[in-house]
Order: C-alpha cells, then structure tokens, then sequence
C-alpha cells in the first residue's frame, strides 16, 4: 500500500499476550511507508473474558515499558499511547479511532470456542458492524507471515448495498494480498443449485485466473472454512452490511458464523466505506 496508514490497536491489559500489537508491528515492518500507530490500552468488561478473570488486577509503568513500550521501540516504529477507564468498551474505541482517524483497527479475538457460537461480547459485535474503517480480528497462534488472503463473497446478490459489499470485500483483499506479497482468492458458497454464481463475472470483478476463484455448494460458514483450511489462508475478509444495511443486528448474521468457523486471522468490512 503506498498511502500513509494510521492503525489503531487495541490492547487488553487483563491479557498476558497481546497479539493485536504483535500484529500490527510485524504488518508495519512489510509496508514500503511505515505507519503511525495509537495503541488504546482498554478493557471489554462486557466480555466473557474479562469476567472469567480477576477484575482485581493493577498494571504499573513496569508493565507498560515491557509490554508496550519495549517491543515498539525495538521495532522502531511511530505510536501514542491512549488509556480508556470508559465502561462502554465499542464507544470509547469507536470515538478514539475516529479522532486518530485511523485507517484500521485492530483487535485480540483469541481463538474461538467451539462450544459456542457467541464467541465476542455485543460491544465487539457493534464494533464491527459500525466501524468507519476495516476492523481486523487477530487470533492467538495465527501465522506471522501472510502468503495467502481469502476474500469471502456473495455474488448471487441482486441489492446495491450487496454489491457494494462485495467491491469492498474484493477491493480490501487485493491490498492486503498486495502489501503482504501474498496470493490472493477469492471464495463464493452457495446452497441452491438455481442460484450458482456466475465465474465468469467473478473473474471480471476480481481479475483473477480459475485456479483462484473457489466456488463451493454448502453453508456458506462450512463452505468458506472448507476452502481456507484447503488454501491454508492467513487471513480471512468477510463483509457486514453496516450500521445502514437491512440487516441491523449482527446476532445470528451468516457473518458471526463465518467467523466463528475460523481459527485464522478475519479482516471484516462493511458496506459503508472503501
């Protein structure tokens, strides 16, 4: 990517690891113009995570120098540090992002659980469907190096919002695949034979030989896990219509069971920006 980046992490300081920053410096160590960087050390009280953990905790300037300070640094990269005490979790990053007026966000997801569906907190869940920017969701033990980029589309769409998503899904993978010097691919599940996407116009729109278009009849969350796992993908892009879409409220959207079906890191855009 040739223009100049600004990622906002997110940084939990319950958590011993904190993958969204590890992340974020190993991505701006590839970009040809390195970005800034604002690392929002915040705390989701909301999540299940945090309420497994002891709310008793301190973290002093020992902690910040060895687990903020030290690996930045080293890397020799530009950042601020903001602090949150806010209880909205969503609003507080939303708000703080917007001010930076950053380029992506990025947040620790962990992996997810099997034993359930609702793998985030609502705060996370509103976080990704009103976010102003893409949001990538970075999971423990995920891949430092990027070789392949999957982006996961609906050609079968007929509303202009859904193609728009599409765009957007298509157009933030080739930068991704681009910036990383990763393959790029693209997936499309389907369910109904009547409504087979047309390959044709997914190689038009993405410019992208057959070896690279995946199509695949099933769930679109098992159809687009079945592919990654086959391409072994670093990373995932998903889409959500946003806060405008018809569909307003992410629980029980396609997209949670999309992600819930990854281990891999998932990049999610909306419908509302490029």
């Amino acid at each position: 990517m040739s223009e100049h980046e600004k990622f906002f992490v997110v940084v939990d300081p319950t958590l011993d690891q904190h993958v969204a920053l590890d992340r974020a410096i190993i991505t701006a160590k590839l970009m040809d113009i390195e970005p800034q960087l604002c690392i929002f050390v915040a705390v989701d009280v909301a999540s299940d995570e945090a309420n497994d953990r002891d709310a008793e905790f301190t973290r002093n300037s020992c902690w910040f120098d060895s687990n903020v300070h030290e690996p930045l640094r080293a890397a020799g990269l530009e950042y601020q540090i903001e602090i949150s005490w806010a209880t909205h979790w969503q609003k507080a990053v939303m708000s703080a992002a917007q001010k930076y007026s950053a380029t992506r966000i990025l947040v620790p997801a962990g992996k997810p659980k099997k034993s359930r569906r609702m793998i985030f907190s609502e705060s996370k869940w509103k976080l990704l469907k009103r976010a102003f920017c893409p949001v990538i969701l970075v999971r423990e033990g995920a891949s430092p190096q990027r070789k392949t980029v999957l982006a996961a589309v609906n050609f079968q769409v007929t509303h202009g919002l859904q193609k728009t998503l599409n765009r957007n899904i298509i157009s933030r993978g080739e930068r991704l695949a681009k910036s990383y010097g990763a393959d790029f691919h693209v997936v499309n599940a389907y369910i109904d034979s009547m409504l087979y996407p047309d390959r044709g116009m997914l190689a038009r729109a993405t410019g992208l030989s057959s070896s690279h278009i995946h199509v695949v009849q099933g769930y679109t969350d098992e159809g687009i896990a079945q592919v990654a796992q086959a391409l072994s993908a670093d990373v995932v892009v998903v889409g959500t219509l946003g806060q405008t879409g018809q569909v307003r409220n992410l629980r029980g959207n396609t997209v949670e069971r999309v992600i819930s079906a990854l281990d891999v890191d998932v990049v999610v855009v909306n419908s509302e920006y490029q």
